[in-house]
């Protein structure tokens, strides 16, 4: 038996498993809620989407997302305030990207109220999942892929869009040191950096695991063309703080645009932080990090919000930033994730009420 809400179908689930979860101890990404929500397309065009019981999926072998590649997603969060009320944070944002990765993989764009009315009645059915612990969140991973058959090397003609939730504690804890890339590159000129690919993120994974294996948790991503400046940090953009200014690389097709990173540039802004977007060499830090002006480093995204940088190494030397009793990174984090979380007064219009 189904129900309609926001013109949505909901079929629920049979039972719940949410008295199976451990809310003080949640690991990021690793428990899922009762529901997903669930749309096709196929014929030219999308279905409606459905809210069905979290299931798994069945797939031809042949089905193209398997041989091509063709899948974007987008990382987003829900929040529970003191009042029970859940909020999200700039989702309209997250809808945009999501359809800016979809053209550049060929994928059809997804109709705006598919992905908000969905998402919103998703929550609604899932309100219990959204965790009240401070510094949890229901993790959202919205994702579409190719779901057509063929082995032949061209766009599928069937697709799914998937919204999976998922209760989660933090995604970091502590700094993290990390190792500037030399050799491997995230993205070129020209490619799919700038678009939420999974195939990013796996090109990502083999030159982490070699800084692993050197004593780093994580690589900072240089230009695919010369190595010489800064453009990431892992699956997060990257802020570098010099004297009292916070520098950041402009976005291209190699740099994703990031919610948090366009957060973090426009609050910074208005608390009167001097921002300064523009290309950062690796000299340029080595050398800031040896007459003392590199104050902080910290990478900025959905899932961590602001990950401190302890330290950083390059060409077999290693550097230690220095310790700061305030740091742009924690009070910046606690100003957007008061925002976040409806602690605080929002003046720019980022917060969503489910």
């Amino acid at each position: 038996m189904s129900t309609i809400i926001n013109n949505i179908e909901i079929i629920k689930a049979k039972a719940t498993k949410i008295n199976d979860v451990d809310f003080n101890n949640l690991k990021f990404g690793h428990v899922f809620s009762d529901h997903m929500l669930e749309c096709n397309f196929k014929d030219g065009k999308w279905a409606a989407p459905k809210v069905v019981p979290y299931q798994a999926i069945t797939l031809d072998p042949s089905s193209k997302i398997f041989h091509y590649g063709q899948s974007v997603f987008e990382g987003m969060k829900a929040y529970k305030d003191a009042n029970e009320d859940v909020w999200l944070f700039r989702p309209l944002d997250n809808f945009n990207r999501l359809n800016i990765s979809s053209k550049r993989l060929a994928i059809p764009e997804l109709p705006e109220n598919y992905f908000m009315d969905g998402l919103k009645t998703l929550l609604e059915v899932d309100k219990e999942w959204v965790p009240k612990n401070e510094g949890s969140s229901l993790y959202i991973r919205p994702f579409v892929f190719a779901s057509g058959n063929g082995f032949h090397a061209s766009p599928a003609d069937e697709y799914k869009f998937i919204i999976c939730t998922a209760p989660s504690g933090a995604y970091f804890s502590g700094e993290v040191r990390v190792l500037i890339e030399e050799t491997y590159s995230r993205s070129a000129n020209g490619g799919v950096g700038y678009a939420k690919a999974g195939g990013n993120y796996a090109g990502q994974f083999y030159p982490t695991q070699l800084a692993i294996e050197k004593g780093y948790q994580q690589v900072i991503w240089t230009d695919d063309n010369t190595h010489e400046y800064i453009e990431e940090a892992g699956a997060m953009n990257i802020f570098v703080r010099i004297n009292d200014t916070l520098i950041t690389g402009p976005t291209s097709d190699r740099i994703l645009d990031g919610i948090t990173r366009k957060s973090i540039i426009e609050l910074a802004q208005a608390e009167g932080i001097a921002v300064e977007i523009r290309k950062l060499s690796v000299l340029e830090v080595v050398e800031a990090a040896k007459n003392g002006t590199l104050k902080e480093m910290f990478g900025a995204g959905t899932a961590a919000v602001i990950s401190p940088i302890s330290g950083f190494g390059y060409k077999d030397t290693d550097y230690d930033l220095p310790k700061l009793d305030d740091t742009y990174a924690n009070y910046l984090k606690k100003r957007i994730t008061d925002i976040q979380t409806n602690k605080a007064e929002d003046p720019f219009g980022w917060r969503y009420k489910i």
